[in-house]
């Protein structure tokens, strides 16, 4: 597996990754209509805005390829946040994929980035609620739950998000 930096004709394959990873994980959190109808014309939106040179916010993004391809990316806004810091919005390893040590290697290398970067500010990103798997991961990489917000997800239901910060990336690296 090689973790590189993503480039715009990376964006098919990221936007179907994380459609995918939606339907998976947020089955029973989001409405089966959306998850089969719209979460891929959605989320290639989503990414083709992120990589059309647009957008004012600050970005990196990465992704773990196999020889089987995409296998998992992670997006990071740097130092989004005066408090907690780095806001790291989207980590997804392929369906089928999880478990094998995909997603806490891009999690570890988007915080050696930010080491290597000079951030000297923490990391944090929001989870539901309900998506347990997930909170399960962020815990044992020893995020620390320090609130909640109400969230609309684009299904337009509401669910609660908690948020995971690490106060140093640092802790992060293999």
């Amino acid at each position: 597996m090689i973790i590189r930096d993503a480039t715009a004709s990376d964006v098919v394959a990221i936007a179907k990754l994380h459609a995918e990873s939606w339907r998976s994980a947020y089955r029973s959190i989001l409405s089966d209509d959306y998850l089969e109808k719209y979460v891929d014309r959605e989320r290639l939106a989503v990414w083709k805005e992120r990589f059309s040179g647009t957008s004012r916010k600050p970005m990196f993004v990465m992704v773990a390829e196999m020889t089987s391809g995409l296998a998992g990316f992670v997006c990071v806004f740097p130092e989004e946040d005066a408090t907690f810091g780095s806001f790291l919005d989207n980590l997804h390893v392929a369906p089928g994929l999880t478990g094998q040590g995909i997603g806490r290697k891009l999690l570890a290398e988007s915080a050696g980035r930010l080491v290597t970067g000079g951030s000297r500010v923490g990391l944090y990103l929001w989870v539901m609620e309900q998506n347990y798997g997930a909170r399960r991961f962020y815990e044992r990489a020893g995020a620390e739950v320090v609130g909640s917000t109400l969230n609309t997800m684009p299904d337009h239901q509401q669910v609660v998000a908690l948020r995971c910060y690490w106060p140093e990336p640092r802790t992060l690296l293999l």
